[in-house]
């Protein structure tokens, strides 16, 4: 793939999830003028006609593996306009949400943390000098809305709430040296609703009908709203529907 700096482009981080590879095929469709920047743990099986349009980057997501993945975004500098982060964990073999306290472990607290708390915000800090320019952009990191504390009434799942609780709480901070460094990007913390994904397959017998979503309805929901975002200094807490959530 030919690129060049003046050539804006959209990048997504998370790209083998469900929603992170929804986004993409939305965005090939739907933005030809771009380069889409994908990245992921493992080369993202994609075909052919993605493929070609799909400049792919794999991280292991450790903290010298996100820096250098950003220097090599240096070519797209300063003209990146939107920012998807959709990594994130629910429950894995051996990690499943707390219904009480005496279900907690350190262990697996600590991993929850790891990957939905300071994976996300290392990618938040690093980018920072790849955002100065002048292109507005949207930074959207995947969050949930039981990292509400206000609105948390049920309780349980104690590590899934509070990874994400304290996930809004970099949003919120990073919007601030944002305001000061980087003036032209928006930050939001995005609530997808339940998606058909992996990730909620356990839980999905819960859900209320018409309230399980598809990852191309979300990817379609995120993308037309980060599109309808002022840029303003602000960090939002918005749900799929285009509402705010209360911190």
């Amino acid at each position: 793939m030919s690129t060049t700096q003046q050539r804006q482009a959209n990048l997504i981080i998370g790209a083998g999830s469900g929603i992170g590879g929804a986004v993409i095929k939305r965005l090939v469709d739907d933005q030809p003028d771009a380069d889409i920047l994908a990245v992921s743990r493992h080369p993202p099986m994609l075909p052919d006609e993605l493929a070609q349009r799909v400049q792919t980057f794999t991280c292991d997501y450790s903290e010298a593996g996100i820096k250098d993945l950003v220097q090599q975004l240096t070519p797209w500098y300063g003209q990146i306009r939107l920012v998807v982060i959709s990594t994130g964990v629910l429950h894995t073999d051996t990690i499943r949400p707390e219904k009480r306290a005496e279900d907690l472990s350190m262990s697996s607290m600590l991993e929850v943390l790891r990957i939905n708390t300071v994976i996300p915000s290392l990618w938040l800090m690093t980018l920072l000098p790849a955002l100065g320019g002048s292109t507005p952009c949207r930074m959207l990191t995947l969050s949930a809305r039981v990292g509400s504390i206000s609105d948390n009434h049920k309780g349980g799942w104690y590590s899934y709430r509070a990874s994400k609780a304290a996930l809004n709480m970099v949003v919120k901070t990073a919007a601030i040296e944002y305001a000061r460094r980087a003036p032209n990007v928006k930050l939001v913390a995005f609530h997808p609703g339940t998606v058909d994904t992996a990730l909620s397959k356990p839980f999905q017998r819960n859900v209320p009908e018409g309230k399980l979503f598809s990852a191309d309805f979300v990817a379609e929901r995120l993308l037309t709203i980060s599109s309808d975002l002022p840029v303003d200094g602000d960090a939002s807490y918005l749900d799929w529907a285009a509402e705010t959530i209360s911190w």
